[in-house]
């Protein structure tokens, strides 16, 4: 692509939810044109107006059509240099505008790597970065097969869920085979067993690897452990936390070194990455579970500057305006402190954390419903304590339950 102005650069994004707002202000700040195109839910959130110069909100229901239809519409006037998707389900969606726009980036056929939790097993197994055994929940011969070789605990999962948003842990063959005909028996076609995986249940300590990639080389890494795996979170209620794995651990650089590898199999050439693995308390072995091209959910972006002072979505802003002016992306030069977040659902709709008075606190979340504190100190024990803290206190002052969102439960 020929140099183009940065106050020419025109950057439409993508968010089915409310997502990258830091994104959206950053790229107004480095002077490009900035578009949005949400959904009609979305369309009253608190989206950064004064950094927005158009934005489109297309049915909740609709499909690429839809959304290649919208940009297209918003291309009469002023031709898209990038095409971003900030949130996890449009991903896909966002390459296939590019590819009918002829907009450069990620295609359809890599975007689908990082939405398939089969597909980037595959990829991953074949690259040679461990993964716990699985198969298709496709062919019975080959799951009554796999639940031979492979003893229980399994967990059934969702190819394109986020997270652990429909994942459901078995003991038993039997509880698989009704699990798989109650699936069969759904009317929604992608809802049944087909767009499923069965897996070995691994138990162990959860990390994630958050990245910025540029040219096919990740640019800069957070490694982080949760305090408790996300799924008994999810499932079980309680209190979310993560924090800085030591920067000079054996841990770190492993973590490190599975991400570069499992990036680049999976052909990620610019953008973020959210990486989850997991060591196994049986063998101290890591395995890959998932990850998806986007900034990690839950205040990921918020804890890890407050640890590197380098934030994501700003970053990835800042890298997607200069390439589409045909300049180098600036340069990330991150700090090593460390930090921590400690997340919860709340009963009361603005909590009150003036009682939490820590000199570390350097974040408050302030979301309706949620109660969350962000810490930093040079020091990874005084994030851990503080962290052990709030998660006992905060089970007593605020928490709240809800139910997880099991797509069996319909």
């Amino acid at each position: 692509m020929a140099d183009t102005p940065a106050a020419a650069v025109n950057v439409v994004c993508v968010a089915s939810h409310y997502k990258g707002v830091e994104f959206l202000r950053e790229c107004k700040r480095q002077g490009a044109h900035v578009s949005l195109v949400t959904r009609e839910k979305a369309l009253g959130e608190d989206w950064p107006r004064e950094a927005l110069d158009d934005i489109v909100a297309v049915p909740d229901e609709a499909g690429a059509e839809v959304l290649l239809h919208a940009v297209g519409h918003l291309s009469r006037k002023r031709r898209p240099h990038a095409v971003v998707a900030l949130e996890e389900f449009d991903v896909v969606n966002a390459a296939l505008v590019r590819e009918h726009l002829l907009v450069p980036g990620m295609r359809a056929t890599t975007a689908r790597k990082f939405r398939d939790k089969l597909t980037m097993r595959v990829v991953a197994d074949g690259a040679g970065i461990r993964v716990p055994e699985f198969v298709h929940a496709l062919n019975y011969e080959e799951v009554g097969q796999f639940m031979e070789r492979v003893p229980p605990p399994w967990v059934l999962k969702p190819r394109s869920d986020v997270s652990a948003a429909g994942i459901r842990k078995l003991d038993e063959a039997e509880q698989v085979w009704r699990a798989i005909d109650e699936l069969d028996a759904r009317a929604a076609l992608h809802d049944r067993s087909p767009y499923y995986l069965l897996e070995r249940y691994v138990a162990g300590e959860v990390f994630h690897v958050d990245s910025l990639v540029e040219d096919g080389r990740v640019v800069f890494a957070g490694a982080s452990r949760y305090g408790r795996p996300p799924m008994d979170v999810m499932h079980g209620g309680g209190v979310f936390t993560s924090y800085t794995v030591e920067y000079d651990s054996k841990e770190r650089g492993e973590l490190l070194k599975a991400n570069r590898r499992l990036l680049k199999s999976l052909g990620l050439e610019s953008g973020a990455a959210h990486a989850e693995f997991i060591k196994g308390a049986e063998d101290g072995q890591l395995y890959f579970l998932e990850v998806a091209a986007r900034v990690g959910g839950a205040y990921i972006a918020e804890t890890l500057e407050a640890a590197s002072g380098v934030n994501l979505w700003r970053e990835w802003a800042r890298a997607e305006v200069a390439r589409a002016a045909g300049a180098q992306a600036p340069a990330v030069e991150p700090r090593r402190d460390y930090s921590g977040i400690a997340l919860s659902l709340a009963r009361q709709e603005r909590p009150d954390t003036s009682a939490y008075d820590d000199a570390e606190i350097v974040y408050r979340i302030a979301k309706p419903h949620h109660v969350g504190l962000i810490v930093r100190s040079p020091a990874p024990a005084r994030v851990r304590e503080l962290l052990a803290q709030y998660a006992a206190r905060f089970g007593a002052d605020f928490c709240a339950v809800a139910p997880p969102p099991d797509r069996f439960g319909r």
